[in-house]
């Protein structure tokens, strides 16, 4: 494939959208090379499966819902039923069923599957294999909406995501456009990264020349938007999460105390919590706080005067 699609050619353009600044920058991208809102939908997977906060930032998905709408795009929502905690959880059973939003209600796949079990926290590796939740709980997901709505046999789809060679050696490797996983002699879907080649800089001057409000993670420190309370977090991370939202901290802390498996492979939260020092930004700005901690985005989505995040450029801890 030629690295840069024509993007007359589809019927519609998914993009797969965590909130994140790199999707943000990928949507934005889009609709600045003229490529019109009608054109476009949202997906975003809700990792927590629309249960209690677990792992996720309560406030990601009401973020995601003021941005689609400030900008007139749709957004589907979908979900693994009961979410990382489930999945966690599993013994002797299937994984469980998929729900998606549709143009016209909430379809259901999957949840038949051979029985198994987890038990450990999904492992900080590049391989989908054992870091389970990016598969389980994000790209089956999102395979799952596409294979399992006839609409998308009609005309052909772009799938467009925000990672960026930058990133990771891991994903410096991925290619810029490609078949999609669910890809079939029937139903023509492509993969497009559009900004696979961006500096963070101009991820962040994008952002900048639209004024959005950067997600509350980068307020307070966060150099990327993962989990909360993301297996790749680093020690000072962990150390924020401690003083800014101990119950979420706790709730991971009583899990590595039931079952002894930590969710690092040598050491448990509080060692890694004692490791580092929480971000110099994380007590000063209490609205971003608040709003962190808030399901219902309340906040104004455009942010006047826009100011660059004390999380740019910074700690870039998470998925490689």
């Amino acid at each position: 494939m030629s690295a840069d699609p024509d993007l007359r050619a589809y019927r519609r353009i998914v993009v797969a959208f965590s909130g994140g600044k790199d999707s943000l920058a990928a949507l934005l991208h889009l609709l600045d090379i003229g490529v019109p809102t009608d054109a476009i939908e949202l997906h975003h997977h809700e990792v927590d499966g629309r249960g209690a906060s677990f792992m996720d930032w309560p406030c990601t998905a009401g973020y995601v819902g003021a941005i689609a709408g400030h900008l007139g795009i749709p957004v589907y929502f979908s979900w693994r039923e009961g979410g990382f905690a489930r999945e966690l959880d599993r013994n002797g059973t299937s994984t469980a069923p998929i729900r998606f939003e549709t143009p016209t209600g909430i379809g259901r796949a999957g949840g038949f599957g051979r029985a198994g079990t987890r038990g450990l926290f999904p492992q900080t590796s590049a391989d989908l294999r054992v870091r389970w939740c990016s598969p389980a709980l994000k790209i089956d997901v999102l395979a799952a909406a596409i294979r399992n709505q006839n609409r998308f046999f009609d005309g052909r789809t772009l799938v467009v995501t925000g990672e960026r060679a930058e990133e990771s050696p891991a994903r410096a490797h991925y290619a810029r456009l490609e078949r999609h996983r669910t890809a079939t002699a029937a139903r023509a879907v492509e993969h497009w990264r559009p900004i696979h080649d961006w500096t963070e800089a101009r991820v962040w001057k994008m952002i900048a020349s639209s004024a959005i409000r950067p997600h509350p993670a980068y307020v307070l420190g966060w150099g990327r938007l993962s989990c909360r309370t993301c297996i790749f977090g680093s020690p000072d991370q962990w150390a924020t999460i401690r003083l800014l939202f101990p119950a979420a901290f706790d709730r991971i802390r009583r899990r590595e105390a039931a079952t002894g498996k930590s969710i690092h492979r040598a050491l448990d939260l509080d060692r890694l919590a004692e490791r580092g020092h929480p971000f110099p930004a994380a007590t000063l700005h209490p609205d971003a706080l608040a709003q962190a901690e808030d399901a219902r985005w309340r906040l104004p989505i455009i942010l006047t005067p826009w100011s660059l995040p004390a999380g740019a450029f910074g700690d870039a801890a998470g998925p490689t």
